[in-house]
């Protein structure tokens, strides 16, 4: 069993287990950690919009990232403040919005009940399914090697997976820095990712972002806008989650295991 982690950690929590080894009840039992999943209410200018079911650590990075995949706001500027509001049943997180981007979210108010993995529960109508993204900019190839070097690194920052291997992790690097984010939802993960990106000010069209996970259409939905021309996933992609990674200009590539990958769109941005 790893070590324990700090009593502060928001994202874990500490539970009795019984072991079966061999084909047989252990006796007595043990401390071990699970990661924490709690419904994460998302309000926008006080409207009530999603309810996701999260791990509670990063909430503020979830928050923004959310509402910047979403096309909620433009950009970190619509953003007024972020509040974490407990509750007995989980977190209520209140963003404040500029007044432009509160008329467009009512215009198009989806209501959406989000589950662990599940990437568009509610959505209402199929162009909300399907909206537009814009292709990404025609950056500097990437060479493959460092595609590879990214996932280690990522990999490295999977604290959390570590300690209950229960979580997901997005995590994005440039030739200067690596940031991850995790979380037990997949989708959640790269929303915390991509609000962390826009909060320290990193040019996420300069990166590439590596999955823990299969890359479904949203996974490319979001890598796309966020700007960012490169998403590696350790799993397979989804028909879908192709074509638009086609029609984004995003490169994708998949089963991203020891030296291996397979490359299912732009092809070309890729060097070895």
């Amino acid at each position: 069993m790893p070590p324990p982690p700090p009593s502060s950690r928001s994202d874990c929590a500490q539970v009795q287990v019984t072991r079966l080894r061999a084909g047989a009840i252990a006796p007595g039992s043990e401390a071990d950690y699970v990661a924490l999943e709690t419904p994460v209410a998302l309000e926008f200018n006080g409207i009530s919009h999603a309810t996701m079911l999260a791990t509670p650590a990063d909430l503020e990075d979830f928050a923004l990232g959310f509402a910047l995949s979403e096309g909620i706001v433009s950009g970190i500027g619509d953003v007024r403040g972020i509040d974490l509001l407990p509750q007995p049943g989980g977190i209520v997180v209140q963003v404040e919005i500029s007044t432009a981007c509160e008329v467009r979210l009512r215009s198009r108010r989806r209501a959406m009940a989000g589950r662990t993995g599940c990437g568009l529960c509610g959505v209402e109508t199929l162009p909300e399914v399907l909206r537009p993204v814009a292709p990404v900019a025609n950056n500097a190839p990437v060479g493959f090697q460092t595609v590879l070097a990214a996932m280690r690194d990522i990999r490295a920052l999977q604290a959390l997976h570590d300690l209950t291997g229960a979580t997901h992790a997005a995590g994005w690097t440039d030739a200067t820095m690596t940031l991850a984010r995790e979380d037990v939802g997949r989708h959640n993960a790269l929303d915390k990712l991509i609000g962390a990106l826009a909060r320290q000010g990193a040019r996420a069209g300069d990166g590439i972002v590596a999955v823990s996970s299969r890359a479904s259409f949203e996974m490319v939905q979001k890598t796309a806008s966020a700007g960012i021309r490169v998403l590696a996933a350790v799993s397979a992609p989804t028909s879908l989650a192709i074509r638009l990674a086609n029609e984004a200009n995003v490169t994708l590539l998949g089963f991203l295991r020891g030296d291996d990958a397979t490359l299912y769109s732009h092809p070309e941005r890729i060097t070895t």
